[in-house]
């Protein structure tokens, strides 16, 4: 696996896996009928001081890629995009200096690290941008695979939110106001 900056290309691979996972409601606020356009934009298209990372396959598992982007170029010979990350300032102006961040993992991948080389990347991207620190406003509290990966990976929960997510099936569940130093 190779974590790189997302490209412009490597959007129909992440919409893929996006869709489905937006559509379920279970994990982002998202509403299930956002658009193509409106989490484009928010996941991949981004100017500093927000980044974009993807973590690429390259050992022959499969291609959910489109073939060539709109330039000709062969994307499916690069590897299978299965996550990414995106990374953008927390706050405006003051509270520019602490870095927030999303993050999606195709599932059918789920538990082969996909996560964790996502997470770890973001981080040291996160710093080497100048971000003094990491906050997660909003991780869903039944979502626990993924605050158990934030917690090994030094986050602290330092509240979570009673009953500020409407889960699907489960009603409303609360949310984890996570933190890190970078």
């Amino acid at each position: 696996m190779r974590i790189r900056d997302a490209r412009p290309e490597d959007w129909p691979a992440v919409w893929a896996f996006a869709e489905p996972i937006i559509a379920s409601g279970e994990h982002f606020v998202w509403e299930g009928d956002t658009s193509e356009e409106r989490l484009r934009a928010y996941w991949i298209e981004k100017e500093a001081p927000a980044s974009a990372l993807v973590a690429v396959l390259e050992d022959g598992t499969g291609d959910n890629s489109t073939g060539q982007d709109g330039t000709g170029a062969d994307v499916a010979a690069e590897g299978r995009v299965v996550g990414i990350a995106e990374i953008h300032p927390n706050q405006p102006g003051r509270g520019s200096h602490i870095a927030n961040a999303g993050f999606m993992v195709d599932p059918a991948v789920r538990g082969q690290g996909v996560g964790r080389a996502l997470g770890e990347a973001a981080l040291a991207r996160a710093k080497a941008d100048g971000f003094a620190a990491m906050q997660f406003n909003a991780v869903v509290a039944t979502n626990t695979r993924a605050v158990d990966l934030w917690h090994a990976l030094g986050f602290r929960t330092l509240a979570v939110l009673p009953g500020t997510f409407r889960h699907p099936v489960q009603g409303l569940v609360g949310m984890h106001l996570m933190f890190r130093e970078l």
